[in-house]
Parts: C-alpha cells; sequence; structure tokens
C-alpha cells in the first residue's frame, strides 16, 4: 500500500538532457523531503482509522509516491543506454522488498485470529490471506461488496491490504509496459523513446482517471477497491517522473505552491469524506498535492540536496524524525489496522477512544520498528556492493549497515508463507467438507427440529446439537439464490423463475428483496401442497419502494439501479396480474428502535389497489442490532455464547403493534401476514429455536428454520386468500 519501491540507482539516474532529480545519498540526488511526505502520509492514515475512523487521503498520497519512484525508476533506465532493464532482476527485488514484511504480518494475524475471532470468521480470514500473499486482495474486496450473502461480514483485519495489491499489479504491469516498449523502439528509434513514453502515459492516465470517473458514478464501494480506477493515481506519479527534469519554477512560486499542496494534504482527511468519494474526481486532491510536493522540490539548475535551496516546506519534509517515519510507513501501515480490528473484536467496542487508539498506535510504531529493523532491512540489503547500489538505502538516524546472514532469516519467513498457504487451503477444505453435511438439513426430523413449532405449538424439545451449525449456516439459502433466480446488485434485469405446483392456476407473485425471497422454502412447500405456483420477482437489497435514490440497508450506500428495477418489475406484476403479490411491507427504523412502514411503499400499494391486485403484506422479519452493531448469531454463538445471552429484547427489534394494520382500511386489498411470534418469544428473539438455528446473519432467517414456520404461514394465508 505504500512508496514501497526503493529510489532508483545513480546509474539509472542519469540523464543527458538534464540533471537528474533522484538518487542516493552517495550521488546526492536523493529526494529526503519526499521520504518526510511518506511519514506525513502514514501518521494520517493511522491516525484517521484509528481516532476517526475515516479515510484520511494518505493512500492515494502513497499510490501516486509509487508511482513516481518505481515508475521513474524504470523510465530512466529505459531511456539510459548505459543501462540494462532486466525485468526478472525487478521481480527479485520486488519480492525481496515486499514480501517478507508481509509473510509475518499475515502470520501473526492468523494466530490472533485463532485467538481472537470466531471460528465462522476464519474462512474470511483465510480466503484474504491468500488474496493478499497473491496481490488480488482488491479484487476479492471488490467482490465481497458486491456480494450481497457476504456483505455483512465483519471487518476483515486484511482489508488495508487492498492498496497493496494494487501496487503490486501496477508494479508488474507497469514494468512489463516498459520493458516492451524498451524492445520496440531499441536501435534507431530510441530517440524517440521519452516522447513516446510521455504521450503514451497521458493517454493512458486519462483514460484510467474518465473510468474512476464512471465507475465510481456506477458502483463507487466497488470502483473502490477497482485497480483500473486507481491505476491513474499511480499513472500520473509514473509521468511527473518522466517530466520533473524539466522542471523550471523561481523559489517563491515553489514555495507557494508546496505550502499549499502540503496543507491540503494534511486537511484531506477532514475535509473530504475519501470512502464515499474516493477514486472520483476528489482523489484529485491528494494525488495532485503529491504531485505539486514532487515538483516544488525539483529543479533542473539546483541541487536538490542543498535543503536552504528546497521550499520551506520541503525543507521541512527532509527533517529526521519525518524521514525516519516515512522509512518504515511500509510496516507501519501493515501493523496499524489488523491490531486496531482485533482490539475491537476483542472488546466489542465500534471504535477505539483516545487512549486506546494511542496504545494501538504505539504498539504499532514498536512493531513497524522491529519488523524493519529484523526482517525488512536484511532481506532487502545485502552487504555486497553491488546490491546497496542498486537498493540505494534511504537515510535513517538508526539505520546500521546490517551483515548478518540472511539465509536464515529468508529461510524462516518463506516457511511463514507456506505454512500459512498451506493452513489457509486446509481451513478452506475443511469448511467446504462441514457446508456438505447441510445437505441433509432438509430431512431433519421434524420431532427432534421443531424449530418454529417450539414457540407456536409449544412442543416438546429434545437436547441435541444446534442445525444448521454455525459453519453450515452460511449456504443455508433459499433456492432462488442458488438457483440464480434473484437479481443482484448488478442486473438490472427481472428475473422470473416458478417454484410450487408450476403447472397450477392459481400465482402468488413473490417480489422484492432477500426478505421477500427467504420466505420461498415455505412458500414452495404450501404451493405444492395446496396447488398454486410461486413466481420470482427479486433483487437483492431491494424492497418495493417508490423511493427515488433507496440506499442499501445496513451500509446506506446509494443504490439508483434498484428504483429503475422497482419501476420495471411493478410494470411487468401489473401486466402479468398475479392473484397475489406477497412482499414486505415494514422495514426497521435507522433513529429508533422497532419497524415502521415507509412511507415510499404506500405508492406501491396505491398501485397494486388501482389493478386490483391483492398483497399478501408479511411483516419484515426483525433486525438483529445491538449497541448500533449487526448482531450475528452465529458469531455469536461460535465466540461461546449462548442462546440466552445472544438474544435481544423483542422491543428493540419490534414494535408493539404491525405497522401494516394502520393502513387496511385505506388498502382493503392489502392483507397483512405477521410471522413474529414464530421468530421471538413474547419478550425475547433468541438464535435458537427448536434445536434450529434462527438466523443466517443478522437479519435473514435460515432456510431450514423458514422450513419449520410452513405451518403456521399456511393458516396465516389460508386466512387471507380462502384458498384452503
Amino acid at each position: 500500500m505504500l512508496t514501497l519501491s526503493p529510489p532508483p540507482s545513480p546509474a539509472a539516474t542519469a540523464e543527458p538532457a538534464a540533471p537528474a532529480t533522484m538518487g542516493t545519498r552517495k550521488t546526492g540526488f536523493y529526494r529526503h523531503d519526499l521520504d518526510g511526505l511518506r511519514g506525513i502520509a502514514i501518521a494520517l492514515v493511522a491516525m484517521f482509522h484509528v481516532w476517526f475512523g475515516r479515510v484520511s487521503g494518505g493512500v492515494d498520497v502513497f499510490l501516486a509516491l509509487s508511482g513516481f519512484f518505481f515508475g521513474g525508476k524504470l523510465l530512466r533506465a529505459a531511456l539510459n543506454p548505459t543501462v540494462s532493464l532486466s525485468p526478472v532482476a525487478e521481480v527479485v527485488r520486488l519480492v525481496r522488498r515486499l514480501l517478507p514484511a508481509l509473510v509475518v504480518v499475515l502470520a501473526s494475524c492468523a494466530l490472533l485470529t485463532i485467538l481472537i475471532q470466531p471460528q465462522t470468521r476464519w474462512e474470511t480470514f483465510a480466503n484474504q490471506s491468500l488474496a493478499s500473499l497473491g496481490y488480488y486482495q482488491n479484487w476479492e474486496l471488490a467482490n465481497t461488496v458486491s456480494d450481497y450473502l457476504r456483505a455483512g461480514e465483519a471487518v476483515s483485519p486484511l482489508q488495508h491490504i487492498w492498496s497493496m495489491s494494487v501496487q503490486g499489479q501496477f508494479y508488474i504491469a507497469f514494468l512489463l509496459l516498459v520493458a516492451g516498449c524498451a524492445y520496440l523502439l531499441r536501435g534507431k528509434l530510441r530517440a524517440n523513446m521519452r516522447t513516446t513514453f510521455i504521450v503514451l502515459l497521458s493517454a493512458l492516465t486519462v483514460a484510467s482517471f474518465v473510468y474512476a470517473i464512471i465507475a465510481h458514478q456506477a458502483d463507487q464501494s466497488t470502483a473502490y477497491y477497482n485497480s483500473f480506477a486507481r491505476a491513474w493515481e499511480l499513472l500520473l506519479g509514473a509521468l511527473v517522473g518522466a517530466l520533473v527534469p524539466y522542471v523550471r519554477w523561481p523559489m517563491w512560486l515553489r514555495t507557494v505552491v508546496a505550502t499549499v499542496a502540503l496543507a491540503a494534504i494534511v486537511s484531506c482527511g477532514a475535509l473530504i469524506d475519501g470512502v464515499k468519494e474516493f477514486p472520483g474526481p476528489w482523489a484529485l486532491v491528494p494525488v495532485g498535492a503529491t504531485m505539486l510536493m514532487i515538483l516544488a522540490g525539483a529543479n533542473r539548475h539546483s541541487h536538490p540536496s542543498t535543503r536552504d535551496r528546497m521550499p520551506l516546506p520541503n525543507r521541512l519534509l527532509a527533517t529526521g524524525p519525518l524521514v525516519a517515519l516515512g522509512a518504515m510507513a511500509y510496516s507501519l501501515y501493515l501493523w496499524h489496522w489488523p491490531l486496531l480490528i482485533f482490539w475491537l473484536s476483542y472488546t466489542g467496542h465500534r471504535r477505539a477512544n483516545f487512549l486506546e487508539g494511542t496504545a494501538v498506535l504505539l504498539i504499532s510504531g514498536v512493531l513497524a520498528y522491529l519488523t524493519t529493523r529484523l526482517v525488512e532491512d536484511p532481506l532487502r540489503y545485502r552487504a555486497s556492493a553491488q546490491t546497496a547500489s542498486l537498493t540505494a538505502v534511504p537515510p535513517i538516524p538508526w539505520r546500521l549497515r546490517l551483515r548478518r546472514p540472511t539465509i536464515v532469516l529468508g529461510s524462516i519467513v518463506a516457511l511463514l508463507g507456506v505454512a500459512l498457504t498451506a493452513t489457509s487451503f486446509t481451513w478452506r477444505e475443511h469448511v467446504i467438507v462441514q457446508r456438505a453435511n447441510g445437505k441433509e438439513l432438509s430431512g431433519l426430523s421434524s420431532r427432534d427440529y421443531p424449530g418454529a413449532r417450539a414457540l407456536i405449538h409449544h412442543v416438546r424439545v429434545p437436547k441435541l446439537r444446534m442445525r444448521p451449525t454455525v459453519l453450515e449456516v452460511k449456504n443455508d439459502l433459499p433456492a432462488s439464490t442458488k438457483d440464480g433466480c434473484i437479481s443482484d446488485f448488478h442486473n438490472p434485469a427481472v428475473v422470473n423463475c416458478t417454484y410450487g405446483d408450476v403447472n397450477a392456476a392459481r400465482t402468488i407473485a413473490l417480489a422484492g428483496g432477500s426478505h421477500a425471497e427467504h420466505w420461498l422454502t415455505a412458500l414452495d412447500l404450501l404451493g405444492r401442497m395446496h396447488h398454486f405456483k410461486v413466481v420470482t420477482y427479486l433483487k437483492m437489497g431491494c424492497p418495493l419502494s417508490t423511493e427515488q435514490v433507496p440506499l442499501i440497508m445496513g451500509s446506506n450506500a446509494a443504490y439508483p439501479q434498484c428504483h429503475t428495477w422497482v419501476q420495471r418489475a411493478m410494470r411487468k406484476l401489473v401486466n402479468d396480474r398475479p392473484d397475489y403479490v406477497f412482499t414486505t411491507s415494514t422495514r426497521p427504523w435507522n433513529i429508533k428502535p422497532g419497524d415502521v412502514m415507509p412511507a415510499t411503499y404506500i405508492g406501491i400499494w396505491q398501485t397494486f389497489s388501482d389493478n386490483n391486485i391483492p398483497v399478501l403484506a408479511m411483516r419484515d422479519t426483525p433486525w438483529l442490532v445491538k449497541d448500533r452493531k449487526p448482531l450475528i448469531p452465529a458469531d455469536c454463538l461460535a465466540k461461546g455464547g449462548t442462546a440466552q445471552s445472544c438474544s435481544l429484547a423483542r422491543s428493540k427489534v419490534l414494535v408493539d403493534r404491525n405497522p401494516t394494520l394502520d393502513f387496511v382500511e385505506r388498502f382493503p386489498l392489502l392483507k397483512p401476514l405477521d410471522m413474529s411470534d414464530a421468530v421471538c418469544r413474547h419478550d425475547v428473539c433468541r438464535p435458537v429455536e427448536g434445536n434450529v438455528l434462527v438466523y443466517r446473519d443478522s437479519h435473514h432467517l435460515s432456510r431450514t428454520y423458514v422450513r419449520t414456520m410452513t405451518g403456521e404461514l399456511g393458516r396465516q394465508i389460508a386466512a387471507q386468500t380462502g384458498w384452503w
């Protein structure tokens, strides 16, 4: 995630047409101020994450600096006929630079995951540790965000590694691009190589920026992790690296620009909500400010190592403490986020207070210092003069020339990586085997696993193991999900599938979001028994509503496609004219306990009423929220909780009277259904009833539990329809 690439070697720095602006301490061309800028950036990232729960823009600074350091180094090597650009050697240096610290942190996180987090989260960690090692963590997270079945998972301790994956992908792609162009433009064409690179980089930067704007508008949460939407930040750094030798600025202008740019970087996190606005146009603020800092500190006719010839802000950044902080920025970034997440997981707090945050930052700093000195440096900097000249050691006051043998340390890190990979694959296979046992859930004995019947009919409940188990429940899904009969967040189509008695003349249209969908299991059984078919009109996270800009419940992310889909689904429902539409009629309050019928549902009832289509209006399932955080029963039980300790007071999630009843007189075709008494007791909502796990997450019922509610649902539908 950080400015990972080392500064270029002296040979790679030489430019025949202009003095170089980057190099090593020996040549005197090393940009100490940019190390200091890294120090400022990592301080902002860590403090905003830990104390404020916000994005600071520091990550974007790192991306831009990475493009400048790595891209500039490769371009100078490609343009210098005396330097041989070896892709294999560059990849080896990247591996030595990036992987050791990453493996150590991942192995430590694996141990903490086992000690602190419930088994229900181990699979997520295994998937993301493999993604982190393979440098595709950003795509793993993008898929998680877009996958409604995984969107409610607790925050991962490895979430921050997305930016390192973006950089790793950029390094390889850019290396291949430069090496390929250098090969194609060899010989007589070499004279035009600089112009070719500048034109090519400019085109790629603009294309990526335009794509970022489009992707941001279409789906910001997914675009946030998209490599192509982030590429412009690194490409712009590489482009500036190619242009910086020709910069001529008067000192007064450089000072003004550097002052404004540094102020923009420092204030970015407070003024811009990066979680919602990046990687769109607002990301230009931290990225553009970084480019201005680079340009302000460079001067074609001034020696950059002479600090009094640099603008005051750059000279301040080149001071020892900031340079030292910047030198261990990579390790500090690796450590601070998982330590914060594990602390929050251990304490159950939503955020760290000032003292807790300070402790997290201090421990992160100590671990970063040790990781840098004991892991990064010994494996990155070899004793030979040749390697030292290639890696160009940045200045750190406490850095020693490390002469210890690296074979043992390298072997230990390699074994840790192998062990972590093997353990992750093994746990994933274990979970797959456990979930395979879930196939028998549909055949559970109703006497041994009465589920909702224990609440409705007060039947005897034997002492048996809960089913589905905490590992099985994730896949205890309605048939429509497994059949692809519910449109996901990106699919605009209205998907129709038929369940129940597919040859029946009578039809119930199951319409809305996943909270309508999870009743399909019972409706399918009832349709087979009482001869009606169930036709789906479903979209993830999208109840029937007239709201112009719907929000995804829980994340409050804008979901404009939902409104378009609802309009399309309503037209189709009116044209298809089912005997009844089955949909949800309430939602939880966002501002207080209990549930409510939103005003945006009234237009839906009016449309159905105008077209003489009756509605089976199901009161929504209670959403389990505790201390303003989703309460996931499987997680709570996996931590050692009980059905009692993992429960919630019914008054916290449901009001005393079904809100739908207030609208029955106005809409006579509105037929209210309420299964709350089959989910909750009169005073409490428990995660387990009748030996069956009620919820598969904080607000979706498990398929197995819905099956046990078939009798009560059938009784209520019969009372409203008179069909049996």
